[in-house]
């Protein structure tokens, strides 16, 4: 059964660090972080598939796991750790007949039922989003709060559970209660880009403090 490595989960996002994502796992790994997400929505598939590979590379040399966000055929491509599926991308069965039972296997949802459906699929661990409001996504789904996150968590059973959308320092202690097992982190993590490292460092301390349920 997949576990998450610490309950800090990073995404990668260009837009908003200014920085390449090998760049970000670099500053991302330096701070302590094992399992990352490459996440990209303005690329073409050339220049993601570019940018995905160079961020492969520091990530090996670093024995970190990587994750691509959405396309399987990149993270098969490049032999990545995984993939993490949204609602429309292609179904978690496909993924993992493709990618191998080994291959850690992601999926996004956005309600209760949602969760409660995506439970029974082959995947590693499910998203629960967004629990607060979010910058880093166009046209967010509704907020689902920290009451929808515990039914999600009443309605998954062990399955590895992370939460995502509008999480930082003042609020991911009450993610943690709620039931998430790790928490997704994009925009608190790139407020100031060089300090990355600093910055995941922090959160990495102060998680390990915070009991989950």
């Amino acid at each position: 059964m997949f576990v998450f490595p610490s309950q800090l989960y990073p995404l990668t996002d260009k837009q908003l660090s200014g920085l390449s994502h090998a760049e970000q796992v670099a500053q991302l790994a330096a701070g302590g972080a094992r399992l990352i997400q490459i996440r990209e929505k303005n690329l073409t598939s050339q220049d993601f598939f570019n940018e995905a590979e160079a961020a492969i590379k520091v990530a090996r040399a670093k024995n970190i796991k990587v994750v691509i966000n959405d396309r399987v055929d990149i993270a098969l491509a490049l032999k990545a750790d995984g993939v993490h599926l949204g609602q429309d991308d292609m179904p978690p069965e496909a993924a993992r007949e493709l990618l191998g039972p080994d291959a850690i296997i992601g999926f996004s949802t956005h309600s209760p039922r949602q969760a409660q459906l995506a439970s029974t699929r082959p995947i590693s661990y499910l998203a629960i989003g967004p629990v607060f409001a979010t910058n880093s996504k166009a046209n967010p789904d509704p907020l689902v709060g920290l009451h929808g996150l515990r039914m999600v968590r009443d309605a998954v059973g062990n399955l590895p559970l992370v939460a995502i959308g509008g999480i930082n320092g003042e609020n991911a202690a009450e993610v943690l209660a709620a039931g998430a097992d790790a928490v997704a982190i994009i925009s608190a993590l790139y407020e100031k880009p060089r300090g990355i490292s600093a910055l995941t460092q922090q959160f990495l301390s102060s998680l390990t403090q915070w009991p989950t349920t």
